[in-house]
């Protein structure tokens, strides 16, 4: 007997025995149910693999659109592009759909493509950490349940962690006190006195529609935000019916929603051009606001573009009702059942509503979530001077886990179904490789993400990102993490197939020894709720 084959038994003794004392296994565990984990499911089931479990910290799937639920909810980018292109949707109502209907839709399409079946609700992933002796992760949930898989996706998305303010004596407010990702329908605004903290893209949509029944508004405003008008109407009956009949005329319109959204990439890339649509939206501001010094105060002094563009009809004819204030002194406190701002004004407040969005940055939605890639090493302190991948996904020190959405994988310009699509092609031609490599594991080498990186920042440079501003797309030290510095089909080209030479492939055999203690007790895998997953 050969010494590799001696080896290759001990390997495999060595294997069996610690999966004996370890929980259910899989080939592929991804964490979230939203547009990104239900696409890698859905993939991987085309693909021919049925190992996998989508793990869903909530009772429902959805992400984004199962949380979001305030007033006026709606996505900023039309339905017919902002759904999967192999699952078109032809009886979207309008072109900028609700909360309601896009959720309707991840229904439908974990229903149609059988995933229910793999989704685990309850299972909060508390840790992710990798054994690299198997080659396997092991993902534990805050309430004790694992499950171990040889690849490990994060289908989370950057949005899904509210970011609350730190204001002096908001928690000494004894009124009512909510974010706009977790709105208490429960409570009745009719002649409250309600204060909305915050103007991004949340508030922009709620404002305009508590703003008749309350009996007094005030939105607090940090920075004014550029917003343009919003192409939204309902689809005719015709309309409808020629998507549902003829196919091709709806990806022929898909193409053209997608083509025009596209071009909208030169004006970011070009701050010259951008100056022109600024013209444009201080058009809109105008049509709307006829007092100087309000719309004043609602004008953006920085280049449009470097913060997240606002679309709304409704949000700026606002602020001409009587009984809505826009503040934008700061605030000093909050009291019991008050809120002073920084010129000393008191304002007596019944509720608060806070629109002040989301954590983006990855260092701070997961840093409640280990990650322990290989030495011992964890993801935060790998991105403890700014979260980077190779192509948003994969990190190095980590190997088989991919993030869907991932460092520079955002855009300010189109629909970011699109992005995922691309990455969940991407993963699974890694997942074709490894197969036809006969690797157990695959990692990024650290010069190719390096050199990737600096690709990234030299193509934020000269850009409207760059321009100045503060925006959630920059952490603090000037670094964009968030967006893709072109245009999203020179992102699918680059995603097509995956460069050998720039991974580091480890057969089984490969992977460092493991000392098995003798009389090690063996788990019954049998009693874990995760047992179906075998």
């Amino acid at each position: 007997m050969s010494h590799q084959q001696v080896k290759g038994g001990a390997d495999q003794a060595r294997t069996d025995q610690s999966r004996s004392n370890q929980i259910p296994s899989v080939k592929v565990a991804i964490i979230g149910t939203g547009f990104s984990g239900l696409c890698m499911g859905i993939k991987l089931l085309e693909a021919g693999i049925d190992s996998f479990v989508l793990l869903e910290k909530k009772t429902d799937i959805g992400g984004t659109w199962r949380d979001n639920t305030y007033p006026g909810c709606a996505c900023d980018v039309q339905s017919h592009l902002y759904s999967y292109s192999f699952e078109g949707n032809p009886e979207w109502s309008k072109v900028f759909s609700g909360w309601k209907e896009i959720q309707d839709y991840t229904n439908h399409c974990a229903t149609k493509y059988g995933l229910r079946k793999y989704v685990h609700s309850g299972f909060e992933v508390a840790s992710a950490i990798f054994d690299e002796h198997l080659g396997e992760w092991t993902l534990t949930s805050r309430d004790g349940q694992q499950v171990r898989a040889q690849t490990f996706v994060m289908g989370t998305g950057p949005l899904h962690v509210p970011a609350k303010p730190n204001i002096p004596g908001l928690e000494s407010f004894k009124g009512e006190v909510f974010h706009s990702a977790e709105w208490n329908h429960d409570f009745d605004m009719k002649g409250k006195r309600v204060a909305s903290i915050g103007t991004g893209g949340s508030a922009i949509q709620y404002v305009p529609e508590i703003a008749p029944d309350v009996d007094q508004l005030y939105v607090y405003q940090r920075t004014a935000a550029w917003v343009l008008p919003r192409n939204e109407r309902a689809y005719t009956g015709v309309e409808k019916w020629l998507f549902r009949n003829a196919p091709g005329v709806r990806k022929l319109y898909r193409s053209m929603l997608y083509w025009m959204n596209e071009s909208r990439l030169l004006p970011i890339l070009n701050p010259t051009v951008a100056s022109v649509f600024s013209k444009v939206a201080k058009l809109h501001i105008r049509k709307y606001i006829k007092d100087p010094e309000l719309r004043a105060k609602l004008t953006p002094d920085y280049t449009i573009g470097c913060k997240r563009i606002l679309i709304s009809n409704k949000y700026l004819p606002t602020f001409n009702r009587s009984n809505v204030e826009l503040i934008t002194d700061g605030i000093q406190e909050v009291g019991e059942d008050h809120i002073v701002t920084r010129d000393g004004k008191k304002r007596d407040i019944d509720a608060i509503i806070l629109g002040t969005g989301f954590q983006a940055d990855p260092r701070n939605y997961l840093k409640d979530f280990v990650i322990q890639g290989r030495d011992g090493k964890t993801l935060l302190d790998e991105w403890k001077e700014g979260a980077e991948a190779y192509f948003g996904m994969t990190v190095k020190g980590f190997p088989n886990m991919f993030q869907l959405v991932g460092p520079n994988t955002g855009l300010g310009h189109n629909s970011v179904i699109f992005m995922i699509e691309s990455q969940v092609h991407y993963v699974i031609e890694c997942l074709k490789k490894m197969k036809t490599k006969n690797a157990q594991t695959m990692e990024v080498k650290p010069e190719i993400q390096t050199q990737f990186n600096e690709w990234i920042q030299n193509g934020l440079k000269n850009t409207v990102w760059s321009s100045g501003c503060a925006s959630w797309y920059i952490q603090d030290n000037g670094k964009n993490f968030t967006i893709w510095p072109g245009s999203t089909w020179r992102y699918r080209l680059k995603t097509r197939s995956v460069p050998e030479t720039s991974f580091v492939w480890k057969s089984l055999s490969q992977l460092p020894e493991k000392i098995i203690e003798e009389g090690a007790v063996k788990a019954d895998a049998s009693d874990t709720p995760l047992a179906a997953a075998q």
